[in-house]
């Protein structure tokens, strides 16, 4: 009992000790772990990189889209689907009430 209140004695003099060095601190400085980035040597010389390509945002319209499952026609004319056949679910007898 008394090892554990020494423990706890210490842990609070050393968390008021360290409360007061934070508040004795400036409040204002900040700390910065990398240094400030700095422009590339030359960077006023070089050209400047090349505009964004313009996006419609829309879908190309000359592609129609493909489905994952061709319909059976198109499976007995030879066309493969894009995609496995997804497993069998798993179902297991109801849970019976004691």
């Amino acid at each position: 009992m008394l090892l554990a209140s020494a423990l706890i004695a210490a842990g609070l003099a050393i968390s008021a000790l360290a409360l007061t060095v934070l508040n004795a601190r400036d409040p204002l400085q900040i700390a910065q772990a990398t240094q400030p980035t700095q422009s590339t040597p030359g960077a006023e010389t070089k050209p400047s990189s090349p505009s964004e390509p313009a996006t419609t945002g829309q879908r190309p319209s000359d592609i129609p889209p493909q489905p994952a499952r061709p319909d059976p026609d198109a499976q007995k004319a030879g066309a493969q689907p894009a995609l496995p056949p997804a497993p069998a679910e798993k179902v297991a007898p109801p849970i019976r009430e004691k």
